[in-house]
């Protein structure tokens, strides 16, 4: 299991790659300049708000303060596609000096309206499949930034389920292809491991709650049913009533972040999100300072954890593994 790193050594390591002499520091911070970013989270939720802080204290920490030299716009959208290009709209018209793109969907609205103004972007997955970037290494365009996971997951994924829960013998993936249009390319790699493992793999596409629920009760309609709930804007918005249905219908269920595995879902396996906005804030500075997003490679995530929760494996009755509770970067009990 990957070892965290501290917030400072992160920014340290980060801005290893770029040099600013002192004198080019001073005299870019001297004017304010403008940020905006377009959020694929509710602004209530306390995963918002954690993020948002890791963000905002990264570039304080390198200079930048809102009030003094910094201005930073805010906008949200979940799951309303009419009200994304909006909010993209009104960021691209403030002509801001960098815009900041949380998530696939967040990301396309804004290079939808502009091909000029550098994007950094967070929570996205195959960049260069959604034809964001160039390459991983080269960008080559006016975007850069972070994903959140390889399509390689998958495979630890089921791995997981299947050591937590060895009965499963069918495992659908929910996701929403509104707010993940990534998925299509991450189904034939999920489709081939979960065959690997010996569970049948079911595209769970789900376009409101209505169907999300009615997925999972179908899971549960012969023995051996499971979940995988892959983090994006709608997934992570439903979350309470993914993991209550899960619980409802007795079916092991494996999410990548641990903000589920915290609010009862049974495991998480995902990178360390906070990582990303640092990072994110990393890469707003550096551009602020003058570097082109086409230089800046995209950074793919290095530092996974894994959380159990132990309460939730005891509601459904499964006995976690020692050798799997030895692993875990967290146990919930």
């Amino acid at each position: 299991m990957a070892i965290g790193i501290g917030r400072r050594q992160f920014i340290s390591a980060l801005g290893s790659t770029v040099a600013w002499p002192l004198g080019a520091q001073a005299q870019q911070i001297d004017r304010v300049r403008r940020v905006g970013v377009l959020w694929g989270l509710a602004p209530e939720t306390a995963a918002f708000l954690s993020f948002r802080m890791a963000f905002t204290q990264v570039l304080r920490d390198l200079g930048w303060t809102e009030e003094r030299n910094l201005r930073i716009d805010h906008r949200w959208s979940v799951t309303d596609p009419d009200r994304l290009r909006d909010y993209a709209t009104e960021l691209v018209a403030l002509a801001p000096d960098v815009l900041v793109g949380d998530s696939s969907p967040s990301t396309a609205a804004l290079l939808g309206q502009t091909h000029t103004i550098p994007i950094v972007f967070t929570r996205v997955t195959d960049p260069q499949g959604q034809g964001f970037v160039e390459s991983l290494a080269r960008p080559g365009r006016n975007a850069t930034g972070f994903t959140n996971f390889e399509h390689t997951m998958a495979g630890k994924w089921l791995e997981l389920l299947k050591e937590i829960a060895p009965g499963v013998t069918r495992v659908a993936l929910l996701y929403n292809p509104q707010t993940a249009p990534f998925t299509q390319s991450f189904l034939p790699t999920f489709e081939t491991a979960a065959r690997a493992n010996a569970i049948k793999p079911i595209a769970a596409a789900v376009h409101d709650t209505s169907e999300l629920q009615i997925f999972i009760a179908e899971q549960a309609n012969e023995p051996g049913g499971s979940l995988i709930a892959q983090t994006d804007a709608f997934i992570t918005l439903h979350r309470d009533l993914i993991i209550a249905a899960a619980a409802q219908h007795r079916l092991p269920a494996v999410y990548s972040g641990r903000q589920f595995a915290e609010a009862g879902g049974l495991v998480s396996y995902g990178n360390r999100t906070l990582d990303m906005y640092r990072g994110a804030a990393t890469y707003v500075d550096r551009i602020l300072r003058g570097a082109k997003p086409a230089d800046l490679p995209v950074q793919l995530p290095t530092n996974f954890e894994l959380v159990i929760n132990l309460k939730t494996a005891k509601a459904l009755g499964l006995n976690v593994p020692s050798t799997l509770l030895s692993r875990a970067d967290d146990v919930i009990e």
